[in-house]
């Protein structure tokens, strides 16, 4: 500026001494630099209010970007629910919605952590969450993936802040009820439990709680009795029907005897089954080591159907159709699993070192069934059918004690657990509060937690 202020005033300095009248003085240096420094500031300030982007105008100007910024079209969220149509892969649907190649392929990355992708099904419904811009042609963003996995949990795919998807199973929020159920047997323990309305999975809960004891085919008679206390558990949204959840209590009436059984939880957390003293109903074997079959033979002398003469026979024969599954009649190892002549497709199985257990006739094995295997009582092991020596299909059952077959339907076996001490005091008070339910049930009260019922 001091420059500037010297090319405006070159010969600026002391004045020659003169008799003359003076001609207006001319400024000092110092006056003539502030009278400069006046004047560009006052420029300045002109500029500033006449030119956009002024000092003046600078945060007027900023606020009314802000302004015209906020007015542009906002991008925006939209939910679709999305049918699998056959043949569908989940790349093809993200892509059918208008989400981005590299997103979709990235979503489905994250997706096989917890689910396979090609176990998609025709029918199945997807919710499908994405971010746009205004017009319809903008790119879409995945903000989320969600879908049923089953009754209980469902799959949620979400993308974070980053960029990057996670996926999850999360639990489905469900409610569970308890409902009492007393029926009388018109015709088959199953058929009449259906027409009082039990779900079809506690049905087969009381029918395995009593195998031990009953058999189902040749003791329950016409205007024999059942009772149940069970849950109910349904989807809080409605989505699904209901079905069973834990059976409490269950009882049968068959001739004047009565089978009752108590849920009652151990110290180590599983759950079983014990009539009123506190002894286990579970046995060492089955009763029946199949569903829904008829007894067509029983052990003793009799006249082979296909030889023609009276021989032996040393087990028992249920009749069911082809493929009916057949279970192992208690735990052990797998010692036989293959043809063996009259018995056509043959598995033994060796529980202690006494007793054993013999399955003939079988159509097939069991994925997995081999020598060697440990199998587990109620684990499918084969299916029925009617090889070897064998004029229909049916299963042929043996129990050996000592490698001798002994009559099945007449051991004697005692129960699996007597509780003693702390455990049967405790399952006491569960008994008595089980029993104040089935007096006074409190139909609609949500249970809280799994044997404990909350108001």
């Amino acid at each position: 500026m001091v420059e500037r202020a010297r090319a405006r005033l070159p010969d600026a300095g002391l004045v020659a001494p003169s008799d003359t009248p003076l001609l207006p003085a001319r400024p000092t240096v110092i006056e003539a630099l502030q009278a400069e420094a006046s004047r560009v500031k006052t420029e300045r300030d002109v500029v500033a209010a006449a030119v956009p982007g002024g000092l003046a105008h600078e945060a007027e100007v900023a606020g009314q970007a802000r302004l015209a910024k906020a007015a542009l079209p906002a991008r925006q969220w939209s939910t679709e629910q999305v049918t699998v149509r056959r043949g569908d892969t989940l790349i093809d649907i993200l892509s059918r919605v208008g989400i981005a190649q590299a997103e979709a392929h990235a979503a489905v990355q994250s997706l096989q952590t917890v689910y396979d992708p090609r176990r998609l099904r025709a029918g199945q419904e997807l919710l499908i969450r994405a971010e746009h811009g205004p017009a319809d042609a903008d790119a879409r963003r995945l903000i989320g993936l969600d879908f049923d996995l089953d009754f209980d949990h469902a799959v949620r795919v979400t993308r974070g802040a980053d960029g990057r998807y996670a996926t999850a199973k999360v639990a489905r929020p469900q409610r569970r009820d308890l409902v009492h159920r007393v029926g009388i047997i018109d015709d088959s323990l199953y058929v009449s439990a259906e027409r009082a309305a039990l779900p079809h999975d506690v049905i087969i809960g009381l029918i395995k709680l009593f195998s031990w004891d009953v058999d189902f085919q040749r003791d329950v008679r016409r205007g024999d009795q059942f009772e149940t206390l069970f849950e109910v558990v349904a989807l809080e949204d409605g989505s699904e029907g209901v079905r069973g959840g834990d059976l409490l209590y269950a009882a049968l009436s068959i001739d004047g005897r009565l089978f009752e059984g108590y849920r009652f939880e151990l110290p180590d957390g599983r759950a079983a089954y014990f009539d009123r003293s506190g002894k286990s109903l579970r046995k060492f074997l089955l009763r029946t080591p199949i569903d829904g079959a008829r007894l067509s033979s029983r052990f003793g002398m009799r006249r082979h159907p296909i030889l023609g003469y009276n021989r032996m026979h040393q087990g028992v024969d249920f009749a069911a159709p082809t493929g009916t599954p057949i279970y192992a009649a208690g735990e052990g190892r797998v010692e036989v699993a293959k043809r063996n002549g009259g018995y056509g497709k043959y598995i033994r199985i060796r529980h202690t070192g006494e007793y054993s257990t013999a399955y003939a006739h079988l159509s097939g094995f069991a994925k997995g069934i081999a020598p060697g295997r440990r199998v587990r009582q109620g684990q499918v092991i084969g299916y029925v059918g009617t090889t070897g020596r064998s004029t229909g299909p049916h299963l042929h059952y043996e129990v050996l004690r000592n490698n001798a077959q002994i009559n099945p339907l007449q051991i004697k076996q005692p129960p699996e657990q007597q509780l003693a001490g702390a455990d049967l005091e405790r399952f006491r008070v569960e008994m008595a509060r089980i029993d104040r339910l089935r007096t006074d049930p409190p139909r609609g009260t949500q249970v809280a937690s799994r044997g404990e019922a909350g108001g």
